[in-house]
């Protein structure tokens, strides 16, 4: 699942794969600059989910109160 996921984010220029020919076998990723510029949008989707979340507890809290 792992292996599957850095081998699609090697192939859409995300991250870089380097392997060390040494045993046992060495394999380091790194991040892009096309990397890097998603993290703002990775940020604000998590910002958001997370804000969507208290809410949603909030008004589950309110309900289950009677309110």
């Amino acid at each position: 699942m792992l292996s599957s996921q850095l081998k699609q984010l090697e192939r859409d220029g995300l991250v870089v794969r380097t392997a060390y020919p040494e045993v046992p076998p060495r394999v380091e990723y790194s991040i892009t600059p096309l990397g890097l510029a998603v993290l703002p949008v990775i940020d604000a989707l998590r910002a958001f989910g997370l804000s969507f979340k208290a809410q949603r507890e909030k008004r589950t809290r309110k309900g289950s109160r009677g309110g």
